[in-house]
């Protein structure tokens, strides 16, 4: 019977590879790979197109690619696995595991469960600027959340998010004794024989089969760059693979957690990981998808009366699909190498027609339209932004005032660099000029999330260019870089020519270096003040305004003493002989 039904599944395919050339065309994709799997059996796996234009090298079924969001489904299997050992309950605080966990709201912090860590429920939107292309480790970007802001309050609405899926694999990481990359590839990769999956593209450029990513830009296709940041939020979609070990994947999945008749992870974890969780938006408005929610890994709706399980991924250059129909004992795959494109959406939804007797939908003539208001929308968005700016302004200060490192503890480090007579942004090692907007507000082109954006200096009461502003997450207020002093401030060797002790108002105050990188000041019966660096000799007093410290030399050098600036008047300070 089994042989039956999946003789009558390849002749529903007839046509279809046809098919797939022409949505190729139309998409202008250059290289796709395709399995699909039913009642237990490959029945189809091919690649298409090209893998490398420029080296005219072909897809194969053995070509890697990034699989990105993808990946989230390997990340819940494994806490899944830590779940059948008891190592983990997906009801039990974070807390309870990580007690170092801390976000910006302390509700969320005290309450966030596993499973509301990968239910996108957590109150964070994306945020994902803080992480793309950072140099951060997996334990920075972690300890960074808690200046991260939310937008909605803990288990009050779904907002897709990557950063809570790194503490997914964090967690599994502190849980297993390893890291995510080695419990993953022990106990999934290993155990399926995925012998070709990775974990890094560095990695997959050095086998004999692998695609390059390309990106549609003004009606032309073109190689760029492989994603460049460190893989840090790996556990949310740093997965490299290809349509044969992702085969082997879906079949533990619709054998509901069985491999080779072992059971890999339990049939309840399975069902959980595919039963809807978190009610979600509906991404396209068509009445084949009447309602989406959200499982463990997996987004969870009925596709024309079927229940399907499915998850896509988007990394610079590729888009890729996982998909499952449980009760048909039906999966796919579709792995591309072109940014952000439709096509694995339009492929599946129409090898699920075939495989289901279903009259196929026109899934490309839909979305072409769908696609096209986007881009309409952009343009007039594009539009609005110059009919909104106030002609004939200047800068305040000359372009130099306004170079320097802006940090902020969440977002990290967004430097300002004069080249010429422009300014350079660089943030996450992603460079771009500045372009002078109107006023104190200049505009930035992200070339990789194809957004301009404005960024706003503000000043203090000096009149010096104090603080950034950008809007990195639209959801939230704009983030807010604090300007650094001067590296050159912040040196022991500079810092400790101040130390001693000074004589105010008939009063002792002592400067002591703190670790190597700031100083204290101290007075008596008052507690004590760190000194933040502010430019020449002159140091700000933290925590109180209007409060400062500039140390005077004479003309060798010497310290000879300081004023102290406070909000009822100035004082001299003169340093008492060592």
């Amino acid at each position: 019977m089994q042989a039956q039904e999946s003789s009558e599944g390849m002749t529903r395919l007839q046509g279809f590879e046809e098919f797939v050339g022409t949505i190729m065309q139309d998409w202008k994709v250059p290289g796709l790979a395709i399995s699909i799997i039913k009642d237990g059996e490959i029945i189809f796996s091919n690649g298409f197109g090209k893998r490398d234009v420029d080296g005219g090298l072909e897809v194969t079924p053995q070509t890697l690619f990034p699989i990105a969001s993808c990946s989230k489904a390997f990340t819940t299997t494994a806490m899944a696995m830590l779940a059948d050992e008891g190592k983990l309950d997906w009801d039990t605080p974070v807390k309870h595991y990580l007690p170092s966990f801390k976000l910006y709201d302390l509700f969320a912090t005290e309450h966030m469960t596993p499973r509301d860590l990968v239910t996108h429920r957590s109150g964070l939107p994306r945020h994902d600027l803080m992480w793309y292309n950072s140099s951060a480790t997996r334990q920075e970007l972690f300890e960074r959340l808690q200046y991260l802001e939310p937008s909605k309050d803990l288990r009050a609405v779904l907002q897709y998010q990557n950063l809570m899926y790194m503490v997914a694999g964090y967690l599994v990481g502190q849980l297993s004794g390893q890291s995510w990359e080695e419990f993953v590839q022990q106990r999934i990769f290993d155990r399926l024989k995925m012998n070709s999956s990775l974990f890094s593209t560095d990695a997959a450029q050095e086998t004999s089969d692998f695609s390059f990513p390309y990106k549609e830009e003004k009606d032309e296709v073109k190689k760029i760059p492989f994603y460049e940041g460190q893989w840090s939020i790996a556990p949310a979609g740093g997965i490299i693979s290809n349509v044969a070990d992702l085969s082997k994947w879906i079949l533990l999945q619709l054998n509901k957690g069985k491999h080779e008749g072992a059971q890999v992870v339990s049939e309840n974890q399975v069902v959980q990981m595919h039963m809807p969780q978190m009610v979600a938006p509906v991404t396209f408005p068509f009445a084949e998808v009447p309602i989406s929610s959200y499982g463990l890994g997996w987004f969870v709706e009925p596709y024309r009366g079927h229940m399907m399980a499915e998850h896509g991924g988007n990394i610079d250059g590729f888009s890729s699909l996982v998909t499952l129909l449980p009760d048909q004992n039906i999966g796919v795959v579709v792995l591309t190498n072109l940014n952000q494109n439709p096509v694995p959406l339009i492929l599946t939804y129409n090898i699920c027609d075939r495989l289901l007797g279903l009259d196929e939908v026109p899934w490309s003539d839909r979305l072409k339209k769908f696609w096209t208001d986007i881009k309409e929308a952009q343009e007039k968005g594009k539009e609005k932004t110059e009919a909104d700016r106030v002609p004939n302004t200047r800068p305040s200060h000359s372009l130099d005032a306004y170079t320097g490192e802006y940090e902020h503890p969440g977002y990290g480090i967004f430097a300002v660099e004069l080249e010429g007579d422009r300014l350079l942004g660089t943030f996450n090692s992603m460079t771009f000029p500045l372009k002078h907007y109107h006023y104190d507000t200049f505009e930035l082109f992200l070339e990789k999330f194809d957004v301009h954006m404005k960024v706003s200096f503000f000043t203090n009461v000096r009149g010096d260019i104090d603080t950034l502003s950008a809007p990195l997450e639209e959801t939230v207020k704009d983030i807010v870089f604090h300007r650094l002093p001067p590296k050159d401030m912040t040196g022991k060797h500079f810092l400790e020519r101040f130390v001693g002790e000074y004589e105010v108002m008939g009063l002792t105050m002592t400067i002591a270096l703190k670790g190597e990188h700031s100083l204290m000041v101290s007075l008596p019966m008052q507690p004590e003040f760190e000194l933040v660096a502010y430019k020449g000799n002159t140091f700000h007093v933290k925590g109180l305004s209007g409060y400062s410290i500039e140390f005077k030399l004479d003309e060798t050098g010497k310290v000879t003493g300081a004023i102290v600036e406070q909000p009822f008047g100035v004082a001299t300070a003169t340093r008492k002989a060592e």
